[in-house]
């Protein structure tokens, strides 16, 4: 084919399009539903299906065990709390998957400088509950700084190292790395070692994605692994949390180690099929059975094929974000969703790895199945976030000769 007939080609192709984006602009949800990662959508409703029976299971136990013997207490005081959490949450993600990405990209900076002074003084002003002092009291609830903050991290995270595909010699590296310290040291105070690590681990992992230097990669490695060293030698709960883990009193009902060989033994109780749904009778020896520790009674109550169902759903939901970013070119998109991904998949994994004992416990949920409204409705603005950022319009991906950039997709 001939210069001037691609030529022709092309320029109706474009004709094409622009009549295509003058039908979307008259139908903002229509364009919505056309560009969406539908597939991205469904997983993530099926996992919050999914998550409302596992708080339906295990709500009967966190009500015996934390109504202090009041017998009016509901049995399903917790189901009814996640499904109203659930429709509150649920038009956040879409309402937020809507966004263009560069409003998206701006509330989340403003979100974040917010997030982090809220953060700040999270360790003196907040409301103690099992010696950590993680959340606000509001008056007509209770606020997670820190929830809140892991999208809007990312997504700042990702934009600053964007900034190094315009220009290499930006101390991004430095920039970003003194922000994680901060948030790290935040958390530290509180304390709250799971989210700390859920930060740096995302942090390392932009890093990687962005394309540092092997050695550098290293250098920070060995940095890792020597404030881990230094954790232990001078930070008491986290000495406290390694040891009950290395060198568990099984004896002891007040020790991490308890509570994860009672979430191991939970888990295991069900056998492969399960009790069955109302079933389960280990499960009101659990403590946080609503929350850090759900994945264990879905294995009583419905069977290690279930635990390994819904790890396969936080599998397929990093793996098709992964697949979508495959021939992204704008390196802030690549780098956001990637690591709302990662951030996703590592809770996921650190919660998973607690309830079958092979971490220690790190009071972290398990993302759209644990209990929990700060937690609920933080994750639906990662996951609308996620939605996006990989939202493509399948009239402008691909042109017949190669990628087509649109200076319209910002």
């Amino acid at each position: 084919m001939t210069d001037m007939g691609r030529g022709r080609d092309v320029r109706a192709l474009r004709q094409r399009v622009e009549t295509l984006q003058g039908r979307s602009a008259r139908s903002p949800i229509g364009a919505w539903f056309r560009e969406v990662d539908r597939v991205l959508l469904l997983i993530a409703m099926v996992l919050i299906a999914i998550g409302l029976v596992a708080v339906a299971a295990a709500s009967p136990a966190s009500a015996v065990r934390y109504s202090g013997g009041d017998v009016t207490v509901p049995p399903m005081m917790y189901f009814w709390r996640q499904a109203g959490w659930i429709a509150l949450s649920f038009p956040v993600m879409i309402v937020v998957s809507m966004l263009p990405v560069t409003l998206a990209r701006r509330l989340c900076l403003l979100g974040a400088g917010v997030l982090v002074l809220a953060l700040m003084v999270t360790p003196f002003v907040g409301v103690e509950a099992n010696g950590a002092r993680r959340w606000i009291n509001l008056g007509v609830g209770q606020f997670q700084p820190s929830e809140f903050l892991k999208p809007m991290f990312i997504v700042t995270t990702a934009w600053l190292l964007s900034l190094r595909a315009k220009d290499p010699q930006l101390p991004m590296l430095w920039v970003t790395g003194a922000l994680t310290a901060v948030i790290a040291g935040c958390l530290m105070l509180q304390p709250d070692f799971g989210q700390t690590v859920i930060f740096c681990g995302v942090w390392a992992a932009l890093l990687i994605i962005s394309g540092i230097p092997v050695r550098t990669m290293a250098m920070l490695g060995a940095a890792g692994i020597g404030m881990v060293a230094a954790a232990y030698t001078f930070y008491g709960t986290a000495r406290v949390r390694i040891d009950g883990f290395l060198f568990p009193d099984p004896e002891s009902a007040a020790t991490d180690s308890y509570q994860v060989d009672m979430a191991h033994a939970v888990l295991t109780a069900g056998g492969v099929i399960g009790t069955g749904p109302g079933g389960g009778r280990v499960k009101f020896k659990l403590p946080e059975a609503h929350t850090d520790y759900i994945f264990a009674v879905v294995g009583e109550e419905f069977g290690l094929i279930a635990c390994a169902i819904i790890a396969i759903i936080f599998l397929a939901i990093v793996v098709r974000v992964f697949v979508r970013l495959l021939d992204e070119e704008d390196a802030f998109k690549l780098l956001a969703a990637a690591g709302l991904a990662v951030q996703f998949g590592a809770q996921a994994l650190i919660n998973m790895a607690v309830n079958v004992g092979i971490a220690p416990s790190k009071g972290m949920t398990l993302p759209f199945i644990s209990y929990g409204g700060s937690s609920m409705i933080a994750l639906s603005i990662g996951m609308g976030l996620l939605l996006a950022f990989t939202r493509r319009n399948p009239y402008l991906s691909r042109s017949p000769y190669g990628p087509q950039r649109w200076s319209g997709a910002k």
